[in-house]
Parts: C-alpha cells; sequence; structure tokens
C-alpha cells in the first residue's frame, strides 16, 4: 500500500517538481522517509527555514518551474515568511509543503499547535489543507498546476501527519495550468497611437518582460518612437550584457526614480504596475508618476506580457532592429577597494552566462552600469525588499543551473539574517562564489536615517545601524560552515580571487572590506 506522503512526492515528481529544499521535524517524519520511495526527487537539506524559502525562489526563478519546499508547522513556516514575502513579490512558482499535527491531535491543543492557513493566506497565493488519503496526490497536482498561473505564485499545501504515515495514498497524474490570456488588440492599438503621438513617454517593463524576448521587443519600440525603456526597479530576473538591449533600471531612491519620469506625458506600463516609493518620507509623495503624467497598462501580471510587447513592437517598429550592447572591456582598478572600484573588478572578470544574486543594496548602486557590456548574464534582485535573500536565492539558481556560474553579491548586515546558507553550499558542492561587501555597517539605514528627516543620530542611533564592534570576520565564519575563504582589501587581491574561485568547482566565500559609504 502507499502512504499520503509516498503518493504526495509521487505526484510532485510526475509534475516536474523534482526538487525539494527542507527543513522538517516530527511531524514530517514520513515525508523525510517517503523520499528513498521516490529516488528522482532531490531533498536539500538547509539548517533555517529563511534559507529553504529563499532557496525555492531562486531555483523558480532559473528554473522556471517550481521547487518544493518542506516547513514544520506553523512556526517553521513562520520562520521562512519573510522570503516567502519576496517569493510573492517576485512571482515565481513554488510550492509550499507545511507539515501540521495528526488531525486527532489538534484538538489538545500542543505547544506547537497554531494556525497555518493565516500564515499562508498572508503570501497571497493558493493554499489547501490535504483531507484525505484520497485526494492527496490531486491536491499535490493542483498545487503545481496552482504554482505555475500567471502570474506564477507560492501554493501552500497543508499536509497533517497522520494523513501523511496512513496507506491508501491515492497518485494523480499532473494538472495543467491555465493558459494566460491573449494581449487585448484594442489595448495595444490604442498605445500604438499614443506611441505615435510624439509626447514623451516611458515604457516600464517588468516580469516575464524583463528577459531577452521582452527587452529586444520594449528596445525596438524605443528606437522607433522616441520612448524611454526602463525596467523595474527590483526585476525577478533581468538578462543583461553584450548582446542585450541595455536598459537602465527605475532608481530605487525615490529622488532618481521622479528624475528619470520628469516631464513624462505616458507612462505606459507591462508586466508591473504604476511606481511607487518604498516608503513615505515626510513631505514627499508616494507615487512617483508625475502629476501631469497618465498610466497606460499594456498588459497586467496575468496577461502573456512579452506577446504583447512583440505585438506592439510589430505595430509601431515593424522595421526596426534593437539596439544590442556591444561587449566592453573593463580595466582592472587598482589600490584599496572602495565601494566604487569594487563592481569595476566584477565586471572585468565576470564569465559568460553568470547567474548574479544581488543583494549589494547599497554597496552595488554602481553595479548595473560598469556590468552593462559584460558577458551576458542573469541578475536576480532583492523582489521585496526583505533582506537575507541573496545567499539562500543563490543556493536555489546554482541547483537550478549546475552548468552555470553563480556569483552572489552580498552585503554584511543581509547576510547575517541567512548566513548558514554557506553550510548548505558546502554540503551540495554548488558552485557559488560569494563576494561579501564588508562594510562593518547598515548603510542603508544610515542613509535612510537622513532621508527620513531624522538627521544625523546621536551616539545610541549610531550604534544601531553600526555592525563594528565586534567586527564580524566572515572569512572565518564561512570556513566553519565548510566553504573555502579568503580576505581581500584591495582590488589586486579581490581580482586574484575571484578567479581563482570562479576556476574551482564548488563554493567559495571573499571577505572583500571596504571602508563604509556614510
Amino acid at each position: 500500500m502507499t502512504t499520503g506522503a509516498q503518493a504526495l512526492i509521487s505526484t510532485l515528481r510526475d509534475a516536474g517538481v523534482d526538487v525539494c529544499f527542507a527543513n522538517p521535524g516530527t511531524s514530517e517524519m514520513h515525508f523525510v522517509a517517503a523520499l528513498d520511495d521516490v529516488p528522482e526527487m532531490r531533498g536539500v537539506l538547509c539548517l533555517f527555514e529563511g534559507v529553504v524559502t529563499g532557496a525555492a525562489d531562486g531555483y523558480g526563478r532559473i528554473a522556471g518551474t517550481p521547487a518544493a519546499t518542506l516547513l514544520h508547522l506553523g512556526p517553521g513556516m513562520g520562520n521562512g515568511m519573510a522570503n516567502l514575502h519576496n517569493a510573492r513579490r517576485a512571482h515565481v512558482p513554488l510550492v509550499n509543503v507545511v507539515g501540521d499535527h495528526a488531525t486527532y491531535h489538534k484538538q489538545y491543543d500542543a505547544p506547537l499547535e497554531s494556525d497555518i492557513e493565516p500564515l499562508a493566506e498572508w503570501t497571497h497565493g493558493w493554499v489547501r489543507r490535504i483531507e484525505s488519503g484520497d485526494t492527496i496526490g490531486a491536491d499535490a497536482a493542483a498545487a503545481v498546476a496552482a504554482a505555475q498561473a500567471t502570474p506564477a505564485q507560492v501554493a501552500t499545501l497543508i499536509l497533517p501527519a497522520d494523513i501523511s504515515w496512513s496507506e491508501g495514498g491515492v497518485p494523480a497524474g499532473p494538472a495543467e495550468p491555465e493558459t494566460p490570456p491573449a494581449p487585448d488588440a484594442a489595448v495595444v492599438a490604442e498605445i500604438a497611437e499614443i506611441l505615435r503621438g510624439g509626447e514623451r513617454t516611458v515604457i516600464l517593463i517588468g516580469g516575464p518582460a524583463t528577459g531577452e524576448a521582452g527587452q529586444l521587443a520594449a528596445d525596438r519600440i524605443s528606437a522607433a518612437t522616441g520612448a524611454t525603456a526602463l525596467v523595474e526597479t527590483f526585476p525577478t530576473r533581468h538578462t543583461r550584457g553584450a548582446g542585450i538591449p541595455h536598459l537602465d533600471r527605475l532608481g530605487y531612491l525615490a529622488e532618481a526614480a521622479m528624475a528619470q519620469l520628469d516631464g513624462v506625458k505616458h507612462l505606459i506600463v507591462a508586466g508591473t504596475g504604476a511606481p511607487v516609493s518604498f516608503f513615505a518620507y515626510p513631505g514627499k509623495p508616494s507615487s512617483l508618476v508625475p502629476e501631469e503624467a497618465q498610466v497606460h497598462t499594456l498588459a497586467g501580471r496575468d496577461v502573456d506580457v512579452v506577446a504583447a510587447l512583440e505585438q506592439l513592437a510589430a505595430a509601431v517598429a515593424p522595421d526596426t532592429e534593437p539596439r544590442l550592447a556591444p561587449a566592453t572591456t573593463t580595466e582592472l582598478p587598482t589600490g584599496d577597494l572602495t565601494v566604487q572600484n569594487w563592481g569595476q573588478v566584477i565586471a572585468a572578470l565576470l564569465p559568460e552566462n553568470a547567474i548574479i544574486s544581488d543583494e549589494t543594496n547599497t554597496s552595488g548602486l554602481l553595479l548595473p552600469g560598469v556590468t552593462a557590456g559584460s558577458p551576458r548574464h542573469d541578475v536576480l534582485t532583492l523582489t521585496g525588499g526583505a533582506i537575507g535573500q541573496g545567499l539562500p536565492v543563490s543556493v536555489g539558481a546554482a541547483v537550478a543551473a549546475p552548468d552555470r556560474p553563480v556569483i552572489a553579491l552580498q552585503a554584511d548586515g543581509s547576510a547575517a539574517y541567512t548566513i548558514s546558507a554557506l553550510w548548505t553550499m558546502a554540503r551540495e558542492n554548488l558552485n557559488v562564489t560569494v563576494v561579501l561587501i564588508n562594510n562593518h555597517a547598515y548603510a542603508i539605514l544610515r542613509l535612510e536615517l537622513m532621508r527620513t528627516g531624522a538627521g544625523q543620530g546621536g551616539p545610541k542611533a549610531r550604534q544601531l545601524l553600526d555592525l563594528s564592534n565586534p567586527d564580524m570576520d566572515f572569512s572565518k565564519i564561512a570556513a566553519g560552515f565548510g566553504v573555502p575563504s579568503t580576505v581581500a582589501t584591495t582590488c589586486e587581491e579581490l581580482a586574484e580571487q575571484f578567479s581563482a574561485a570562479l576556476a574551482e568547482p564548488g563554493p567559495h566565500l571573499i571577505d572583500a572590506r571596504i571602508p563604509p559609504m556614510l
């Protein structure tokens, strides 16, 4: 007889889900045992649930199909919520399996008893509690299909322990995801007329449109009409480099974004929404759209946005070729590492077809500019703003694409949130090179202290934004988790260590120490 856990895992496998990032507990032991019965399912242990959920996010961004998680009850899911928030904002496919107490045990209010459904509903995705072994396969198939909706989403399955261990589980075949609706031809025609009008226009693209095909279409439209094409501030997966149109991202700082949109009469959004400030600031507007501008939606997140852009390009730029970024050579800088030059080292040595997980925050503001002509690469960014994403996302990306070099460009403060991801990199021998930008400060918060009008801050305020006393030695921390590590304080050291790390299989960490920006 087949147990519920066996039926669940075999159904996930048959639906194309063959990786499970896990941090299990007692309630999930029969799921764990069933992994040996379905050898095609790869189990990846993570030491913290925030790494589990972030890794599943990174996997979905690169594979385009979901991985599964395995979390222990409500508290386990609670530990993973920040990176589930980032995954929600990234609109990635993710099947989130959360164990629960046995159905008959819940009435006793055991110490780990909690309400899991409200946590799952917080992700604004799909939620289902498995009620019996008869339905467990169909529930799993439905979860995989729901995760791959348009837009993709977090699909949460709540798995009671007794249904997991009981015999009589019924597997099911895959369920087909719903096909996204085609673009509205009337909307495409209307926006084509706006573009022909010649008024200052910006096209802001997001979601799947930040891949190659969407950017090619957006740049053709831009070249033919004079409209400016921009990429949303934090794209899920931004393909860029030589041979791809160089489209700037909308600035993170409200002042920078408003300057990019100054004088715009028409803002066309495709695969994203009208931009707003990340936070409220005294005396400043929350909407970044100029008052005189009209916002037009070419395609929402629930529509095939790439097809919409291609149809618009066919209407307004039928004979226009996209402007591809030429390959450029970045000269290696010399001297002490600074916030201005460390990115030049990465740009000069970036390998072909790399995946960059970028959580450098303030230290990486100059990075997009210097890597515009580097070899083609994908950038995965901090979609939801909840820090602690970068290292876990790089784990998932490396599992999804073992043949591609993965480079985690990581700020020190946010690295500390999910530093145990290094252990999973070592255990799985993942090809991840971590360049940890270590400035001993929450530099982004120092900046925000001034931008919010709170001033420079006194000794107590500054202490809460300072990561020194004691300094964190990430090289030693990495070694403790089994990752080979080095320290770089000069451009020459970073270049030598980065090249060596890329040439060797498995994970490496470079503790790149720079002075604080502020």
